[in-house]
């Protein structure tokens, strides 16, 4: 029987979960699954060690909550993983770690109760990333559990760039830039140098380019600046968020339009970003193929931000030796990526427009002064690898 360590990534309306094997090179991935929909009409679907896909649909009106959703994941553990691998451990995706957590940590009452008090920082991500863990706390309360910041990958950050030009007396209570995807991009930093050495000891700009997206500025595979600040919304364009927004805006929508805190939150995190300029999507397949004029609006704004927040990297690491395409569209819009990198043939980019339709991992020419580059990204494998190290040596009762 193999040890096994199981990853859970608990959004809003969904808890994600991935099962790895404990092997001699590292997690190896066993199962995986998710259910969708948690507080409405839930859905779930996984695909087992045997390679074989369940689904599960609840009737309408049925919430499960993300208790039930955890229940439910665990059950079908039981039921298709505990024959062949035994529970060791649980990682967990946490979005804030504060200014307190440079890397993961074991988790018990007390530091659960920590990390509720990061809440205001981070209130539409952190009450759901640590639901899972009284739940498994409640369900399995032997299982060692840690918790892996997203935060805590960019504390390598100089303090100038972790500041606001605001009064000290804020900066010491925690209002400063934090920044955000610190586990997707660690996870690419780890594994440049086995793609191109030269950008693992040099200076990288990583797009993680989906649905949240940023930008982060790599030296020697430690996080120097990155577009996100105080909250996940700020910086690029994203698919439902504004970006960077004057605060002024903000003071004229609450004076002149009469917004309150919850409708300026619905705007700046739900309505605004490529659904919001394009009025069509927030998914940049359908922005892509649309002939809308607002749908090529959207598109224009989010590769001319990409652009600008490129400059601010480029000066922030004293110049690029490359660039790093991942996540949703980075991984899977070649049309944006050629956007990207034409606008930046001032840095020294040299697209290879063929490499770049074929998703070749190096989409630059040889001899291009900045190469380009499409790493998938795997924040789970992260967590595994955390949880792994945080507790290697230690033994727990079987699932």
């Amino acid at each position: 029987m193999n040890d096994a360590i199981l990853v859970l990534n608990a959004g809003s309306s969904s808890v994600k979960f991935s099962l790895f094997a404990r092997t001699a090179d590292g997690p190896t991935l066993a199962a995986h699954g998710q259910v969708e929909a948690v507080n409405s009409s839930p859905r779930f679907m996984a695909t087992g060690p045997d390679g074989g896909v369940e689904k599960h649909i609840w009737p309408v009106g049925t919430p499960l909550g993300h208790d039930g959703a955890v229940g439910h994941i665990v059950e079908w553990l039981k039921a298709h993983c505990a024959a062949d691998y035994r529970l060791v451990a649980a990682g967990h995706r946490v979005v804030h770690g504060g200014v307190e957590h440079a890397a993961p940590i074991r988790l018990d009452a007390d530091a659960l109760a920590a990390l509720e008090k990061l809440t205001p920082l981070a209130p539409l991500h952190q009450p759901h990333n640590v639901a899972p863990v009284r739940s498994l706390m409640e369900r399995l309360p032997e299982l060692p559990q840690v918790a892996c910041f997203d935060t805590a990958f960019h504390r390598t950050h100089p303090r100038v760039a972790q500041m606001f030009a605001l009064p000290a007396a804020l900066t010491d209570a925690g209002v400063r830039r934090y920044g955000f995807h610190g586990l997707s991009y660690e996870y690419i930093a780890r594994t440049l140098p086995d793609v191109d050495e030269r950008a693992a000891k040099g200076r990288t700009v990583v797009l993680h380019l989906g649905n949240g997206a940023s930008m982060c500025g790599l030296k020697g595979g430690l996080s120097v600046a990155t577009t996100m600040g105080f909250t996940a919304v700020d910086g690029l364009p994203m698919g439902t968020r504004c970006g960077a927004l004057d605060p002024g805006v903000l003071l004229y929508l609450m004076n002149e339009r009469g917004m309150d805190a919850q409708a300026l939150e619905n705007l700046i995190y739900r309505e605004s970003g490529l659904l919001g300029v394009s009025g069509v999507s927030s998914d940049m397949r359908q922005l892509l193929g649309s002939t809308d004029d607002s749908a090529r609006d959207a598109v224009d704004l989010f590769v001319y931000r990409i652009g600008l927040e490129l400059g601010a990297l480029a000066s922030a690491l004293g110049g690029v030796d490359a660039l790093v395409f991942t996540a949703g569209i980075g991984e899977h819009a070649p049309a944006i990526r050629a956007r990207v990198c034409r606008a930046a043939e001032w840095l020294g980019v040299e697209l290879d427009d063929a490499a770049n339709d074929a998703r070749s991992p190096c989409i630059t020419r040889s001899g291009s002064r900045v190469s380009a580059w499409v790493i998938p990204t795997n924040e789970e494998l992260m967590i595994a690898r955390h949880t792994r190290r945080l507790l290697a040596g230690r033994s727990t009762p079987a699932l």
